[in-house]
């Protein structure tokens, strides 16, 4: 029996062979470059770009070469000047090159096989957008699979070539539905042993969570919760108030079988007085996804434009982008800046009034940094009176609860407010939280409320956890104590180029380049029952390489250490020793 064939990426064994076939390809058969008489053709990018190979066996059968944005440069900066291609510096594009194949195998699915895992590799790493050189004569093939020209071509030797760019959830949407078939026959008929599931996991937006999968979605083995770690998601690492445990468990048949205010009402009263807020500004919703959905279906359309923090919240790129389909742009942090939003940068880009709507998760989730409520406030009251402003402050208690923009939200119809309960009171079963605004927004957006937003037991939980600030004002401060001692044990993983404190519940880990992927070192770790969160489908800026990792409790924080200890000895290839330690914990 024949076979499967393999992709995988190319091992420092395979690079002799690509230089040869370039060669063989390139330089001999289609007069693209000199013949050299080494009988090579080396690129000036390689050791920065990324190559997937196709093989039977110890047979290759072709390659494909990915550049992506964090190089800094790319293959056709050799062709035009970034002025004549603007979008290598605006669209931050992966850029597919030279798919090259050995000649007997050109005319087999094997060119369609290294697209789609380049296709997969990209989408993987947060890539939104790519760019390529498309020989002329193949133009057909790339123009079918939802690549388009952009009106530059390049002659390079004796081939002529196309400059093609296409948007990745768009080429991933016609790939999927116009050759379905021809996917499902690659899943069954190839061995994939690329770091990415074969398919995007899911169509919505991704979440962590997926340690629910290990303890079991179908709620028959929940047995296995005290097994799993689940640092993949920002759950709380501490148990409700006693008070909150108290009105749940005091009758639970009545709790169960009650139909619950119709508006919250009793809620939206508790976080009024609790949070010194006009009632009529508050909206109380099933999360602040609820929320999300509900206000911005009201208020975007696909005319609208907004901006997004990158690397941020995925949910917000998942509705602006793929629910609604609005034109979005993104004010890219840096992580050599700290991943600090800059006052001035958001000013600049705000000050147009090109956007319908500007996003800020403060404190930022992923990156875990806070910008202080007097500088947001700033850039916002000098921005123009028809930009929209969104903050959610999810995990602001972690920093200071009183270092909020509700009170302008309420007075300023620009502003909204959003703040989840779930992953501060320890309620992400329960599912509650609530949006401030000017009364006349608000009003319009409990218009388009259903009846009974939170379930009786969310309601109850709720209030009770909102009586309860002492309890909860100590396990916060707990969580600092927990994640800085989560951060030195990490730290002396020297696998780790960078072990990155939040302001919150959680911390980031990057491994270093070269080494084991995000991906790996989470398919790894969940291998002992621990579950992080890769971040590179967030963003391009973490480079494939970042891991959050949830802050739990003493015991489960070991084990998180312990098995990413583990996993990166079972990653890292026998015949090479550990890196020297050079850790960096940024608090």
């Amino acid at each position: 029996m024949a076979q499967a064939m393999q992709l995988r990426a190319a091992t420092p064994q395979d690079l002799d062979w690509i230089h040869d076939l370039r060669h063989r390809v390139y330089a001999e058969e289609l007069g693209q470059h000199a013949v050299d008489p080494s009988g090579r053709l080396v690129d000036g990018l390689d050791g920065d770009n990324v190559y997937l190979v196709a093989a039977r066996g110890p047979h290759r059968i072709g390659f494909v070469s990915l550049t992506p944005p964090w190089v800094g440069r790319y293959g056709l900066d050799k062709y035009v000047t970034r002025d004549a291609l603007p979008l290598l510096d605006e669209d931050a594009p992966f850029e597919v090159r030279i798919l090259t194949l050995e000649p007997r195998w050109r005319s087999t699915a094997a060119a369609a096989s290294l697209m789609y895992a380049a296709l997969r590799w990209v989408e993987s790493r947060g890539g939104r957008h790519v760019v390529a050189m498309g020989r002329a004569d193949l133009l057909g093939m790339y123009l079918a699979t939802g690549l388009r020209p952009v009106g530059h071509t390049i002659d390079c030797g004796a081939v002529t070539f196309e400059v093609l760019t296409g948007s990745v959830p768009e080429l991933t949407k016609t790939v999927l539905d116009r050759y379905s078939g021809a996917v499902e026959r690659l899943r069954t008929g190839v061995d994939w042993q690329l770091d990415m599931d074969f398919v995007s996991p899911s169509d919505g937006c991704e979440h962590g969570g997926a340690s629910f999968t290990a303890i079991g979605t179908d709620f028959r083995s929940l047995h296995r919760r005290h097994q799993v770690v689940v640092a993949d998601v920002l759950d709380a690492w501490f148990p409700p108030a006693r008070e909150v445990t108290a009105v749940l468990t005091e009758d639970p048949a009545w709790v169960a079988r009650t139909s619950p205010p119709a508006a919250a009402q009793g809620l939206s009263a508790e976080i009024a007085r609790t949070r010194a807020l006009p009632r009529e500004s508050l909206v109380v919703g099933a999360g602040s996804s609820d929320l999300i959905f509900r206000a911005f279906g009201q208020w975007l359309t696909a005319q609208s434009r907004v901006l997004l923090l990158d690397p941020g919240y995925g949910e917000y790129a998942h509705v602006t982008e793929r629910v609604i389909g609005c034109q979005v742009d993104r004010l890219r942090l840096q992580r050599e800046d700290g991943w600090v939003v800059d006052p001035a940068r958001l000013a600049a880009a705000t000050r147009t009034g090109r956007y319908d709507l500007v996003v800020v998760v403060n404190p930022n989730n992923p990156t875990g940094r806070h910008t202080p409520a007097a500088q947001l406030r700033a850039v916002i009251e000098a921005s123009p009176a028809r930009t929209r402003w969104w903050i959610d402050e999810a995990y602001l208690g972690y920093v200071d609860p009183a270092d909020s923009l509700a009170g302008l939200a309420a007075a300023d119809s620009r502003v909204t407010v959003c703040t989840s309960l779930s992953k501060m009171y320890a309620l992400s079963g329960v599912r509650a939280a609530y949006l401030v605004a000017d009364p006349e927004t608000a009003g319009r957006l409990r218009r388009w409320t259903p009846p009974w937003p939170l379930g009786l037991p969310a309601q109850l939980a709720a209030v009770a956890a909102l009586r309860a600030p002492a309890y909860y004002a100590d396990r916060w401060n707990r969580t600092h104590t927990l994640r800085r001692r989560l951060a030195t044990g990490l730290a002396e993983l020297t696998d780790f180029s960078a072990v990155e404190e939040s302001v919150a519940n959680f911390l980031t880990v990057t491994l270093r380049p070269g080494g084991p992927s995000a991906a790996q070192l989470v398919r790894e770790c969940r291998r002992r029952d621990v579950y992080l969160r890769d971040l590179s489908p967030l963003s391009p800026q973490f480079e494939g390489r970042t891991v959050r990792v949830a802050v739990r409790d003493t015991d489960e924080n070991a084990r998180i250490v312990a098995a990413c200890r583990s996993a990166l000895d079972a990653l890292r290839p026998q015949s090479a020793p550990a890196a020297g330690r050079r850790e960096r914990v940024v608090r």
